[in-house]
């Protein structure tokens, strides 16, 4: 049996992967496990728990919260929050523990859970295989130590969560929003009053789509993954800019006055220039992945910003971030961690940020984005070839140096291993869109006869 736990908590078709059984059972585990830790000693331990608008999510919060009262934790039900608000109240309100059930971007019969730690940081990678073993070995029968009588969890429904993260939300903008003109995007999940809320409170005039979950329509051609609405709204409403949520909210894609896409990697950049200039970009440098455009980094060193690449997940961002005192991070995907203000990537606080650019340098969007170029990149996945040869085999060492060297200053090649699958993702970047696909497929081949 593979790991339950991977990059960003567990996932699964909910009632197929992810039962109502085994959500009981992490719960509980993880009260146990936390317990042990000495994260409850000396007081009552106390949890928050929410959720995206998913149908499953409605019996999965269910098991989740009978396992921690049944464990002993009180519990707070902040209900449908995006992912960040439910960090951000980890922290705000001093739980011991954050579990928020959404799958993200994935389509609707998928749903998950992940775990905050005290302060509404992701739980350290340890912690969740503990977590994992413990659940594992009650799960084959090893009985469960139980509180009884007045040692059980009491479960109260939070409901001033919302108007709090939302006014956290506002209150740490550089500035309002008033004149601007924002279409908001909510995929029909957990941001889908959050967002609206909080840009209309910062003074925009806000245009919504995807704002009516029913439980069913999450992510279903809207979103962050479906751009095609939001790039006909902004253009229709004659707006200023569009921003897309995922289903949990916890990235943003912007849009835009013309109705071209600005990625996360554009806004990483914008956001870069604004904080530096108000003097909170720490260290002068910025956090990203691997999978980030090469056009991202030459226009941070043409701007003297220093930049850190990690592995792709926003975890690994975040923990580079944390681990140096760095004030910004993220992915092309659009997960934006200000670190000053949010534990996790943010897709509210990103657009609002964004927007308060725009609003304080009075330029449009689009303008503020061309401080970069995207170079032309293409990906092409090798399946059914041996991943774990990637680094060792001649062959492929000596071609990628060859294409390297075919493809200088403004290129880049990136050869990935995947974590999940028998394959392995072919990245190049170039200057010319045709020199990047002839560059990529010739690296294919290779790598299908040396690790095939």
């Amino acid at each position: 049996m593979g790991r339950l736990f991977g990059t960003d908590g567990v996932r699964g078709v909910a009632n197929a992967d992810l039962t109502a059984e085994l959500a009981l059972g992490l719960s509980v585990a993880a009260a146990h496990v936390l317990a042990e830790a000495g994260t409850f000693e000396g007081h009552r331990p106390v949890a928050v728990v929410g959720r995206d608008p998913r149908a499953s999510g409605e019996f999965l919060e269910a098991a989740v919260v009978a396992g921690l009262a049944s464990a002993g934790v009180d519990v707070l039900r902040v209900g449908v929050l995006p992912t960040p608000a439910v960090a951000y109240l980890t922290g705000s309100l001093g739980a011991d523990l954050g579990v928020m059930l959404s799958a993200s971007h994935n389509p609707m019969p998928d749903n998950g859970i992940k775990f905050f730690a005290r302060g509404g940081h992701k739980l350290a990678d340890e912690l969740e295989d503990r977590i994992e073993e413990t659940y594992r070995a009650h799960s084959s029968g090893e009985p469960w130590e139980r509180p009884t009588g007045s040692g059980v969890g009491r479960v109260t429904v939070y409901d001033e969560g919302f108007d709090n993260y939302v006014a956290h939300l506002v209150g740490v903008l550089p500035n309002r929003l008033d004149g601007l003109k924002v279409v908001i995007d909510g995929a029909h999940g957990a941001a889908a009053r959050v967002s609206p809320e909080a840009f209309a409170r910062a003074g925009a005039e806000v245009v919504t789509l995807g704002t009516d979950p029913d439980g069913l329509n999450i992510n279903d051609g809207c979103g962050s993954t479906h751009l095609g609405q939001l790039r006909a709204a902004v253009v229709e409403h004659g707006a200023d800019l569009g921003v897309a949520h995922d289903g949990d909210a916890d990235r943003c894609l912007a849009v835009d006055r013309e109705g071209n896409e600005v990625d996360g990697d554009q806004i990483l950049a914008v956001l870069a220039l604004g904080m530096r200039e108000a003097g909170v970009l720490r260290k002068n440098t910025v956090v990203a992945t691997v999978m980030s455009n090469l056009g991202f980094k030459l226009a941070l060193e043409r701007e003297g910003i220093d930049l850190v690449r990690t592995a792709v997940g926003d975890r690994y961002v975040l923990e580079e971030m944390k681990a140096h005192g760095f004030a910004l991070g993220g992915e092309q995907s659009g997960h934006v961690i200000v670190l000053d203000h949010a534990t996790t990537g943010d897709g509210t606080l990103t657009g609002l940020m964004l927007a308060a650019r725009v609003a304080a340098t009075g330029r449009p969007l689009g303008e503020l984005a061309g401080v970069m170029e995207r170079l032309p990149q293409i990906l092409v996945n090798v399946p059914d070839v041996d991943r774990s040869r990637v680094a060792t085999s001649p062959e492929l060492t000596a071609a990628v140096a060859d294409a390297e060297r075919e493809l200088g200053a403004t290129g880049r090649v990136l050869l990935r291993p995947s974590g999940t699958e028998p394959l392995v993702r072919v990245m190049v970047e170039a200057a010319d869109i045709e020199q990047a696909r002839a560059v990529a497929e010739r690296l294919a081949d290779v790598v299908k006869s040396a690790l095939g």
